[in-house]
């Protein structure tokens, strides 16, 4: 028996803005417990306010991308990562001329029931 597992194959979430989110690790796997993802946001992206019942890490792979937390703008660049805590209230964006690619890690894994969207 092996004691890892290769994923060759992310499961590419649909979505209606344009976003890709290829995830790795998650519900999608049969992983509650966290989800990992590789995310593309297109320049000008944005999501509504949401307030998540579980903690996300982002690391910025290329690109910029800009958190608006609990009020306060935050904007983070290449090789610059943080964590949003569950209970914040968050809303994330891209409102740059370039695509932001990032990798998303979220604990527990992310799921529509959780997130919280406004």
């Amino acid at each position: 028996m092996k004691n890892y597992k290769v994923q060759t194959n992310p499961f590419i979430v649909p979505t209606t803005d344009e976003k890709t989110i290829a995830e790795h690790w998650g519900q999608s796997t049969g992983n509650a417990d966290v989800s990992i993802a590789q995310m593309i946001a297109p320049p000008g992206w944005s999501e509504p306010h949401q307030t998540p019942q579980f903690d996300e890490f982002t690391i910025i792979i290329s690109g910029r991308k800009q958190f608006e937390i609990d009020g306060e703008i935050v904007i983070l660049e290449k090789g610059q990562s943080i964590l949003v805590q569950k209970g914040a209230r968050v809303r994330y964006s891209n409102p740059y001329n370039e695509a932001c690619v990032y990798i998303a890690i979220c604990i527990p894994a992310f799921s529509m029931d959780l997130v919280n969207r406004e």
